[in-house]
């Protein structure tokens, strides 16, 4: 169940049972060929080469990942790789790949669910017994296993799957510019995170829409992006992301983000178009030094460290609602840029302040 601490990071809509979306089949023979063999409901023609490719069963088996997520088209897909074993009814077939689409971000819940199906397979070596599952969890809610017992939709609580990824971890590691980290995802920046290993990738890139707690919102974060057109029209498409990589090159391609992490080395570079925009200031040092000692604090679990940097976050738009202009007849108060200017901040603070109300749809643009 939910830890009463994290139940205090605000409120949540239980994920919808029509969240599912569809379910798939892809299978390495033992010629080495690679077939997308079932689906229910129909997937369109690019899904199947995407999925197919994500699955990295053409490739050597032995490196396929046993379980990766991704988004693409507003959409999440869910793979879990096995192989097949001696005494499984699936003479043929070598290795083979689930995947879930769905429209909720959820990896454990969508681990769980496929390890139920991949097992249903594996035993009976017929889609039948997973398409059983599978509609039982649409139709119900939960299915029933031998192996695993009852699989409850209702235990996935989606704020847990939000702050499963350590922010604390992050902020441990980058130190003070942690603080750049936080201020491209709080003004609706480009960010593009590196590791040279899809492990290494998913489990810290999905804490990086956490540092913006206030807005929940997970739809911005593409966890493992192909330098390909298709995945990169989809990336490029949202406006603004934070896009998971593994390919080294995506650092020179700097059309793609305004600030770039490498978590292998430890770095955090900012765009030349965009150091202006990116520009730190004492309100950037204030909230930076207080991320620091929340992270440095070992009696402070991940989820309270969140809820601090989320407290920080909520006083910096209380000040920037504070500097509105009040509207006439009844309007909404924006921010203009003239009236900041006649305040004289520090041009960097100004700049700042301007583009979060920007972000947060209370600038006067």
């Amino acid at each position: 169940m939910f830890s009463p601490g994290a139940a205090m990071l605000g409120p949540f809509k239980m994920a919808a049972l029509a969240d599912l979306v569809a379910a798939a089949l892809i299978e390495r023979d033992t010629s080495g060929d690679v077939l997308w063999t079932w689906s229910y409901p129909s997937v369109s023609p690019q899904q199947r080469d995407l999925l197919t490719r994500k699955s990295q069963l053409a490739a050597d088996p032995a490196n396929t990942p046993s379980f990766m997520y991704g988004q693409w088209q507003r959409q999440w897909y869910y793979i879990k790789s096995a192989q097949v074993q001696e005494g499984d009814p699936l003479p043929k077939v070598t290795h083979f790949s689930l995947v879930i689409v769905s429209k909720d971000f959820n990896p454990e819940k969508y681990e769980t669910f496929s390890r139920i199906l991949c097992k249903a397979y594996s035993r009976t070596g017929s889609p039948a017994a997973m398409l059983q599952f599978y509609l039982a969890v649409v139709t119900r809610g939960s299915c029933q296993s031998e192996e695993n017992g009852t699989f409850l939709v209702k235990e996935f609580d989606p704020r847990k799957a939000y702050a499963t990824g350590s922010v604390k971890d992050i902020v441990n590691r980058f130190g003070v510019e942690s603080i750049l980290i936080y201020t491209a995802i709080l003004l609706k920046k480009k960010l593009v995170i590196y590791h040279p290993y899809l492990d290494g990738l998913l489990e810290t890139v999905r804490a990086f829409p956490a540092f913006v707690w206030h807005r929940q919102n997970w739809t911005i974060l593409y966890t493992n992006v192909d330098l390909v057109e298709e995945e990169l029209e989809d990336l490029k498409s949202s406006g603004h992301y934070i896009a998971g990589f593994t390919d080294p090159m995506v650092e020179s391609r700097t059309d793609l983000y305004d600030v770039f992490v490498n978590l292998s080395d430890g770095e955090i570079s900012v765009a030349a178009h965009a150091k202006e925009s990116m520009a730190m200031g004492k309100i950037h040092k204030d909230i930076a030094m207080a991320m620091v000692q929340c992270a440095e604090d070992d009696g402070m679990e991940n989820q309270q460290v969140i809820k601090e940097i989320a407290k920080k976050t909520k006083e910096l738009l209380n000040k920037v609602k504070s500097l509105a202009t009040p509207a006439e007849e009844g309007g909404k108060p924006l921010i203009t840029l003239d009236a900041l200017r006649e305040r004289k901040m520090a041009p960097a603070n100004e700049n700042f302040l301007f583009s979060l109300a920007a972000a947060e749809g209370l600038a006067e643009l």
